[in-house]
């Protein structure tokens, strides 16, 4: 049974950083792809960030060179480091978690993914 545990939200003011961490527990399978997504209140859930177990990484447009996800294999943790944070990027992040090579052309769909973690809030405010 695969286990996501988010941590590592907070309030920061625009401009500010924020690293997101999500420990895994039960993922015993390779390859495997995983992601963090995000949901703002009144709007919908989207993918902002996937890593697969190959390294291969890709961003929503968005938060592209401002925002990195990364692993830590020896860990079983996802990390997502927010960098100049906008007033927009405020939501609940949520790390997701599947089987399989990454769905590349259709990342952001999330009904693909399985496992989820409960989120963690992220407040961007000046």
């Amino acid at each position: 049974q695969v286990q996501l545990v988010e941590s590592g939200g907070g309030s920061v003011q625009p401009g500010g950083s924020l690293r997101l961490s999500c420990a895994a527990s039960g993922i015993t399978y390779s390859p495997y792809c995983m992601l963090w997504f995000r949901q703002a209140p009144g709007k919908k859930r989207e993918g902002v960030a996937a890593i697969a177990s190959n390294g291969r990484t890709t961003y929503l447009d968005a938060v592209q060179g401002r925002f990195t996800i990364s692993q830590d294999k020896a860990k079983k943790t996802l990390h997502l480091q927010m960098d100049s944070l906008k007033l927009e990027d405020a939501a609940t992040y949520y790390c997701a978690a599947e089987r399989g090579e990454c769905p590349w052309m259709t990342v952001w769909l999330e009904y693909q993914y399985n496992n989820w973690g409960q989120g963690t809030q992220v407040t961007v405010s000046s």
